[in-house]
């Protein structure tokens, strides 16, 4: 099988929409873009390499994934706002996130688009 070659920009793409997505995988994350697993993974070690992230600790930070369903009612206030902040922060995630898959899926139909010789 040829070795296919990807553009900067696909690369990076693909690392910020691994990297933005809470839960995600190597393989699921592939299998969206349509690439080989063991690729997308050496794309993201060499993008935290470059940026010097500690690859132990890259991902610590992310947010757990989104739960269905709206927070349980609390009876203490402060407590209903941290569930509230914390689903809007789950919800900005995933918007990051289609954003990112729509802006991919974009360039990708253009760049075939323009591939096509009929």
């Amino acid at each position: 099988m040829a070795m296919k070659d990807y553009s900067d920009e696909f690369k990076a793409d693909a690392v910020a929409l691994y990297e933005s997505t809470p839960g995600a995988t190597y393989k699921s994350i592939a299998a969206d873009l349509g690439i080989n697993r063991a690729t997308l993974r050496e794309w993201v070690l060499r993008d935290r390499d470059r940026r010097g992230v500690d690859p132990a600790t890259a991902r610590a930070g992310r947010a757990a994934p989104a739960r269905a369903g709206q927070p349980a009612p609390s009876a203490d206030p402060d407590e209903r706002i941290r569930q509230l902040e914390a689903r809007v922060a789950e919800l900005e995630a995933s918007e990051r996130k289609l954003a990112t898959e729509r802006d991919i899926l974009r360039k990708a139909a253009k760049y075939f688009a323009g591939e096509t010789n009929w």
